[in-house]
């Protein structure tokens, strides 16, 4: 097409941009120089063990992903080991030892921190008429007119969050088998002790209901309703009362399921539907009564809300 800054020379004299990894490693170059002129700043190199790691942990890549050659000419020679070096450890790390300065951090903010946010304070609730909160302050859960959601009065009793796999983030990402290999399905996480009180172990079937959702189903729309159920996963790294599943997982769409197009049939991957999504089980707000509970200020939904029961299945 003739761009500017692509092909030949596109990235300056000598510096080609062909494929992706001419931008990127360059961009890791920069990180592993560090901040100082001289470039006393920069990584170590990785020495011959660690390259033989660097290479083997990507023997299975196809050329056009990963070309070592092609891969030293991005970064250039100069800086290619050290490149090796933070990508063997996911990214550059500062030594423990040198985080601190007596009891307080050593790397500290070098400016003033605004805790008071003046246009937060200037702005006001479109449903109430009331202005927002322009410090920091606890609010209890509400709907969009401030008004409290108790659900927990009436026995839905877990607080349910949502987080995100680092292997399985999206839910395209299910399309992905390398990563789908990874955690092939996701579990809704529990405290020990809710588990016990719950006669609940790991691999327990669990369905989820909310006040927003009596059935415990995901109703598509379109005559088909899904179950909300998973399995479970036992762990001390919740705090009691919370219940948490990732998203990513139960997808019945993304070719997980069967579709027709033109009258062909495309049969789903039934890999791609494992696990479970509890999006349909979070609190719709009581007053709008046809979308979530929100974060007013933000305006965005507001994920961490919504109180949920568990029963065994």
């Amino acid at each position: 097409m003739g761009l500017l800054g692509f092909g030949k020379d596109g990235l300056g004299k000598g510096m080609d941009f062909n494929r992706p990894e001419d931008f990127y490693l360059k961009m890791a170059a920069n990180i592993v120089f560090g901040e100082k002129a001289d470039g006393s700043d920069s990584v170590p190199e990785a020495d011959e063990r660690e390259m033989e790691i660097f290479v083997n942990a990507r023997r299975h890549l196809d050329r056009s992903v990963f070309d070592l050659q092609k891969w030293q000419n991005a970064c250039g020679s100069r800086y290619f080991r050290k490149v090796a070096y933070i990508l063997n450890r996911g990214g550059r790390f500062q030594d423990y030892g040198k985080s601190y300065d007596g009891e307080q951090l050593k790397n500290k903010y070098g400016r003033l921190i605004n805790m008071y946010c003046e246009k937060v304070a200037k702005s006001k609730n479109s449903m109430t008429g009331k202005p927002y909160l322009g410090l920091a302050g606890y609010l209890p859960i509400s709907d969009c007119l401030g008004r409290p959601v108790e659900d927990e009065k009436e026995g839905y009793d877990m607080h349910l969050i949502t987080y995100r796999e680092i292997s399985q983030c999206k839910s395209r990402t299910v399309t992905n088998y390398w990563l789908s290999g990874l955690l092939p399905e996701n579990f809704i996480l529990v405290n020990t002790q809710d588990a016990v009180r719950m006669g609940l172990k790991d691999s327990s079937s669990v369905r989820v209901f909310s006040k927003s959702n009596t059935e415990g189903v995901y109703d598509l729309k379109n005559g088909k309703k899904i179950p909300m159920i998973g399995r479970i996963k036992v762990t001390e790294g919740i705090r009691p009362g919370i219940v948490a599943f990732s998203l990513g997982h139960g997808n019945w769409a993304t070719g997980a399921s069967d579709v027709a197009i033109d009258g062909l049939l495309i049969k789903g991957d039934p890999r791609r539907g494992k696990g479970v999504h509890l999006n349909a089980a979070m609190r719709i707000d009581p007053y709008l009564k046809n979308t979530c509970l929100l974060d007013l200020v933000g305006g965005s939904v507001s994920f961490y809300d919504s109180k949920v029961k568990l029963v065994k299945v």
